[in-house]
């Protein structure tokens, strides 16, 4: 391949927003020969390689605005510390069916089994899924709200708690509630309702 055509393919992938190709022309071209890749095959490996790279950084990026606190998965969870947790349960929740059926979900237990862990890593596969994903403590969620409903701003504010897919909302019921912020809580979860879907965690049991 010219000098000349090589040039002109990065010029027009990084037109096309093609970053991947244009840095790595040389390589798809030496293993394209190596190969001995016909025309399709060669442009399959191409796109294949480009769709791989930019789902990485959609997924990464996704990670990133989560805010979740770290970002294990459910193969780094030991179930064997927990006997008494179904791990099936767990296992079809990773499914994400909740998720698209706009559905919740609660994460019950004493501190320690590994609540937090589980959600997050519902989450991380919720981001991998193409789902949006917000990561927060109640009591962080309520302090922001009302810190914004004191600016009248709260509109604004709850949009970054609607807006995403799975809205995760950490160590529930750790703390009391006034009944000005159990307010702005019910207004949340009554504005989710059907459209996005809560995963919570939590100490308390539901009676």
């Amino acid at each position: 391949m010219s000098e000349l055509v090589t040039a002109r393919i990065r010029a027009t992938a990084t037109k096309l927003g093609l970053p991947h190709l244009a840095e790595h022309l040389n390589d798809h071209v030496g293993r394209a020969d190596a190969a001995r890749l016909g025309y399709l095959d060669f442009l399959d490996l191409v796109l294949e390689e480009e769709h791989a790279v930019r789902e990485e950084r959609r997924i990464r990026h996704a990670l990133r605005i989560s805010k979740m606190p770290h970002h294990k998965t459910l193969d780094d969870y030991d179930f064997s510390y927990q006997p008494e947790l179904d791990a099936r349960k767990v296992r079809d929740l990773a499914t994400l069916a909740f998720v698209e059926a706009k559905a919740n979900a609660a994460l019950l237990g004493p501190p320690g089994v590994g609540k937090t862990h589980i959600a997050v890593a519902l989450a991380v596969a919720a981001c991998r899924a193409g789902f949006s994903v917000y990561f927060t403590t109640l009591d962080d969620m309520v302090r922001q709200l009302k810190a914004a409903d004191a600016i009248g701003r709260l509109a604004s504010k709850l949009r970054t708690y609607l807006r995403p897919h799975v809205l995760v909302l950490d160590e529930v019921g750790y703390l009391p509630l006034a009944r000005d912020e159990a307010n702005l809580v019910f207004q949340l979860i009554s504005k989710r309702y059907e459209k996005g879907s809560i995963l919570l965690t939590s100490n308390k049991a539901f009676r």
